[in-house]
């Protein structure tokens, strides 16, 4: 018997505004991460940040938590999935891509227009997003 493991770990910020859409019944949400490297230029001798950039799948009811409330520039731990895909272009070129599907995702931070000192938001595996609000996961 062979075992596999598709697992990634991801903790950045958002490059843009959560998109949704619908794909029938589940809502789906589109994520652009970047998530610094950081590494010592041997050149210079000083440390360089690279980011590297990620599309990321969140579907059904988180997708509705995250559009509601993440925004550009927020932070965010992503727990879930490589997934690889391919499609013909339109141009009849072929196309490859590796996303990452969300199985959990953290809000991490206080909301844009939040109180000072409010606590952090968290994903379906903590405390709601808002002092104020309770989120149901």
């Amino acid at each position: 018997m062979s075992a596999s493991l598709n697992r990634v770990i991801l903790l950045g910020n958002l490059t843009r505004d959560p998109e949704t859409r619908q794909a029938g019944a589940t809502t789906v949400c589109t994520l652009r991460l970047a998530v610094n490297e950081r590494f010592k230029n041997k050149d210079t001798d000083a440390w360089e940040d690279h980011a590297n950039f990620f599309s990321v799948a969140v579907f059904g009811a988180l997708a509705e938590q995250c559009v509601k409330y993440l925004s550009k520039g927020r932070q965010v731990a992503i727990d879930g999935r490589l997934h690889w895909r391919s499609w013909q272009a339109k141009d009849g070129g072929k196309h490859e891509a590796v996303g990452v599907v969300a199985e959990s995702v953290q809000f991490i931070g206080a909301r844009e227009g939040a109180p000072a000192g409010a606590a952090p938001a968290r994903g379906p595996d903590g405390a709601a997003a808002d002092p104020d609000d309770t989120i149901p996961f």
